[in-house]
């Protein structure tokens, strides 16, 4: 059975703002204001007692929580991600766990040594060497020279800066110093390795590589708290998820179950029906899209467990031939996941149309996009020579998992092509 390798109880932590930075004092002010401090103190005190307490507190607007009550528990060998909004309290939470930054109040325990890596050149020292830094940030850690050196031409391979090792880190592209920061991180031996947003600043393959290597870490039994906004890699990464909301825990548990909670609390969605302003400078044009139920009702939300309609309609002006029509949706991660055109419910591939007003509609049965948030793009184009009238992410809705279903959430990335019904009728 896995023991428990990090508990938080009732963790806090808050700071002062908006306060000035004072000029210099007389001798006689310094005495006066190290008389007056004692009282000065206590009513701080009292102040951050009440506001504590109260969870509340009108006249201390220079009091900010940035974490308030986190209690959790982590077992060894698990994989923790961290989601929520910019300032949500997930970066202080890893420096809180780093031993960077002191709690206001709480209680932590860590059994094992943490190894972080929490923004671009934490922990290196810029006069000092690649090689130099590595052998620092062993030693930060509390192993031994003997320890390092074992690991010392992995960590050098990983980060592929051998041709640079000897050379001041200061001097080191951002790329190249993420690059040996997280060689470092993910190869010493610890026994928890804390991860805040930092492979984004490193290519698409190194990025690939590093989930590699953290995903080959786990299998060790190390312990990860992985803190990113790219929900496709927490998704591959974390079986386990925590939702960070002011400074708060809002939820945690399986790591597709919270993604979908925080991007429909973060998304708000309210235009099921949109219309367009016509054009005048070509022979079709949108000028209506919009999002409807099973039962005809227009509504952005949709039950995963039924077929729901996306429709458009134009105006052609002309008689044109050979223009398609088609729809694509795009998940929250930004993955195109569905194409599908007029053209894929009729035998007729070069379809005739005279003027007059149209309408499209697609129907996208039960069961067949996973709960998500998808934007969508419509587009009236000559295929592989023109568009005519593209417009990106008209509408935007949510399949929703009404907890009735088993419905099968992947944890990879998918596309699908085509398999839908057109219909169009002609006014």
């Amino acid at each position: 059975m896995s023991k428990s390798i990090i508990k938080i109880n009732n963790l806090s932590k808050c700071y002062r703002i908006g306060t000035k930075e004072k000029g210099y004092k007389t001798f006689r002010e310094a005495i006066i204001d190290g008389i007056g401090a004692p009282f000065r103190n206590l009513k701080q005190l009292q102040r951050l007692t009440k506001f504590n307490n109260n969870g509340d507190d009108e006249q201390s607007n220079d009091i900010f929580w940035a974490l308030k009550d986190i209690s959790f528990e982590i077992n060894e060998g698990e994989v923790l991600g961290i989601i929520g909004k910019n300032g949500a309290g997930k970066s202080t939470l890893l420096k809180i766990l780093s031993r960077i930054t002191e709690p206001t109040n709480g209680i932590i325990e860590i059994n094992g040594r943490v190894s972080s890596l929490l923004e671009v050149g934490t922990g290196f020292h810029p006069e000092l060497t690649g090689r130099e830094n590595i052998f620092l940030n062993g030693a930060i850690l509390g192993m031994r020279k003997k320890e390092i050196e074992q690991k010392f031409d992995e960590i050098v391979n990983f980060a592929e800066i051998e041709k640079f090792l000897d050379t001041p880190v200061k001097r080191y592209s951002s790329g190249m110093y993420v690059r040996l920061a997280f060689a470092v991180a993910a190869h010493l031996e610890s026994e928890i390795l804390l991860m805040d947003e930092v492979l984004a600043v490193g290519d698409s393959e190194f990025q690939k590589k590093c989930l590699g290597k953290m995903g080959d870490v786990a299998k060790e039994g190390k312990t990860i708290l992985f803190v990113s906004h790219n929900m496709g890699a927490i998704r591959a990464l974390c079986p386990q998820t925590i939702l960070l909301d002011n400074g708060r825990i809002l939820a945690t548990g399986e790591t597709v179950v919270i993604i979908s909670q925080y991007l429909v609390d973060k998304e708000v969605i309210t235009n099921s029906v949109v219309e367009f302003v016509p054009r005048r400078d070509a022979n079709v044009f949108f000028t209506r899209t919009w999002i409807a139920d099973d039962q005809g009702n227009f509504s952005t939300d949709v039950d995963v467990l039924k077929p729901f309609m996306i429709g458009l309609e134009f105006r052609v002006l002309r008689p044109i031939t050979g223009v398609e029509f088609s729809i694509l949706l795009t998940n929250s991660l930004g993955v195109n996941v569905l194409f599908t055109s007029l053209s894929d419910g009729n035998d007729q591939k070069c379809i005739e149309l005279k003027p007059g007003l149209y309408q499209a509609s697609v129907w996208l049965k039960e069961n067949f996009l996973v709960p998500d948030i998808y934007n969508v793009r419509i587009s009236a184009h000559y295929p592989g020579i023109y568009d005519i009238d593209t417009r990106e992410d008209v509408l935007r809705f949510r399949i929703m998992d009404t907890g009735s279903t088993m419905a099968r959430y992947g944890v990879g990335l998918c596309c699908i092509m085509g398999g839908a019904k057109w219909s169009l009728k002609w006014e």
